[in-house]
């Protein structure tokens, strides 16, 4: 992983989150705002999946648990599809809380696939 783009992903991951919840609340229905931060967000996860791809092939491995981080990266990556296939499916402004909550699930298993990298646990 590469420490400054994880904070990117944290922030944009917590921002969504924030924005799709307090909309939600509101009364919006999912839109393209809210179902696009989730998109956005898995875009940054697959840049960041061939980043965590690549480094241990040109000699930066992570300093954690291998099957661990991979775990985590793979089951990461289904949470904005999940998410975004609920808001498709459930059009009310309960799918757009939930959307909310699938960007701070994708915040928090970030910060603990950086922790397993740099072996911070």
């Amino acid at each position: 992983m590469i420490e400054w783009f994880m904070w990117v992903q944290l922030a944009v991951a917590v921002v969504a989150g924030l924005f799709a919840v307090v909309v939600g609340f509101l009364g919006w229905k999912p839109n393209d705002y809210t179902v696009g931060s989730l998109a956005l967000i898995e875009l940054l996860l697959v840049a960041q999946g061939v980043v965590a791809l690549v480094l241990p092939a040109i000699g930066s491995p992570p300093q954690g648990n291998v099957l661990e981080f991979g775990v985590y990266a793979v089951s990461v990556l289904l949470v904005p599809p999940a998410a975004i296939l609920w808001a498709l499916i459930d059009r009310t402004k309960w799918s757009t809380v939930v959307l909310g909550a699938g960007a701070f699930t994708v915040a928090v298993m970030v910060y603990r696939m950086y922790q397993i990298w740099f072996a911070l646990n």
